[in-house]
C-alpha cells in the first residue's frame, strides 16, 4: 500500500512507523522541555523543536485544521479503522495549548469507529477526560467508547530531564487511576536513559499498564550485556504483562524477534 501524508494525517517511517502505521500531529513544538527530545535535533530542530506548541503553518486556524482532519479520516477510513490512529509525534497532545484539538479530532475519530492511541507526559487532564467519557457512554450506550482509546504515557524515571512535564509517579498515579476506570493503558519505556530507572518505571506500573513499548535513545550505543539482561528480568519477572521491543534495541541486544516470548508481541498489535 502506497505511503499517505496528509497535512493532519500520514503514515510515519522509520523507529515513528514502529508505535503505528497511522499518526496525526497538529502542532510542532512542545513545553514538556524534555532534554532529550529527537524534536530538537538535527535539521529541523529549527522547525519542531520549538520550546512551545505552534499551530502547523499549513492550518490557517484550530477549526480549519478540524475539517481537513475531517476529510483526511473520512479519506482513509477502512484502513485507520483497522489500525487506529495515534496522537502525536510532533508535540505532546494533551498539554493546554493543545488539548482541545485533540480531543475534538479523537472524539471524531471514535466516532467513525477509528480506535485512538494518545501519548503524554501531562496529568491534568485525566479527572475532566474520565467525566467526558462517561458524558459520552451515556449518550451512546450501544458503544462503550473507554474501549476505542488507548491511553499512554512516556515514563522515563528521570524528571529532572522532563522539567516541564509531571512527574513520572504522577503519569504512574493517573495511568493507575485510567486503567481502573476500565481504559487501555500502555506506556513508552523510551528513551532508555539508563537500564535500572526503566525496570523501575515498568515494575512500578506493572499493575495498571496493559503494554509496554520500549526503545533506545536515538545515537546513543549501549552494551549488549546490559539490555539482555534487561529483557531477560523483564520477561522473568512479568510475564502476565505485554511487551514490544524497538528493532533497534533487539539488534543491540543480539536478539531476534522470534527468540522472545508470547507476551513480546510485534509493531502490528493494537
Amino acid at each position: 500500500m502506497a505511503q499517505f501524508k496528509g497535512k493532519a494525517i500520514y503514515n510515519p517511517s522509520g523507529k515513528a512507523g514502529e508505535y503505528s502505521y497511522w499518526a496525526c500531529n497538529f502542532y510542532v513544538g512542545c513545553s514538556n522541555g524534555c532534554e532529550y527530545c529527537y524534536c530538537k535535533k538535527g535539521i529541523l530542530a529549527g522547525a519542531m523543536g520549538q520550546n512551545k506548541p505552534l499551530l502547523k503553518k499549513c492550518f490557517r486556524d484550530e477549526p480549519h485544521a478540524l475539517n481537513v482532519f475531517q476529510n483526511e479520516l473520512a479519506g482513509n477510513l477502512t484502513e485507520l479503522c483497522r489500525r487506529g490512529l495515534f496522537f502525536s509525534f510532533t508535540t505532546d497532545p494533551m498539554l493546554r495549548q493543545t488539548i482541545d484539538l485533540t480531543m475534538n479530532a479523537a472524539g471524531m475519530a471514535v466516532g467513525y469507529g477509528v480506535p485512538v492511541k494518545i501519548l503524554t507526559k501531562c496529568t491534568d487532564w485525566v479527572d475532566d477526560f474520565i467525566r467526558w467519557m462517561d458524558d459520552s457512554n451515556s449518550d451512546n450506550r450501544e458503544r462503550d467508547w473507554r474501549k476505542m482509546f488507548a491511553l499512554g504515557f512516556t515514563l522515563t524515571g528521570h524528571d529532572e530531564l522532563e522539567k516541564g512535564a509531571s512527574t513520572n509517579a504522577e503519569r504512574i498515579a493517573v495511568m493507575r487511576k485510567l486503567h481502573d476506570a476500565g481504559f487501555r493503558t500502555f506506556a513508552s519505556i523510551e528513551p532508555i536513559i539508563d537500564t535500572q530507572n526503566s525496570m523501575d518505571m515498568i515494575a512500578s506500573s506493572a499493575d495498571c499498564c496493559d503494554l509496554f513499548k520500549v526503545g533506545l535513545m536515538s545515537g546513543k550505543r549501549y552494551e549488549r550485556k546490559e539490555l539482555y539482561s534487561m529483557i531477560e528480568y523483564l520477561m522473568e519477572r512479568f510475564p502476565y504483562r505485554k511487551f514490544y521491543f524497538k528493532d533497534s534495541l533487539l539488534r543491540q541486544a543480539g536478539l531476534e524477534r522470534a527468540m522472545l516470548p508470547e507476551n513480546c508481541v510485534d509493531r502490528n498489535y493494537n
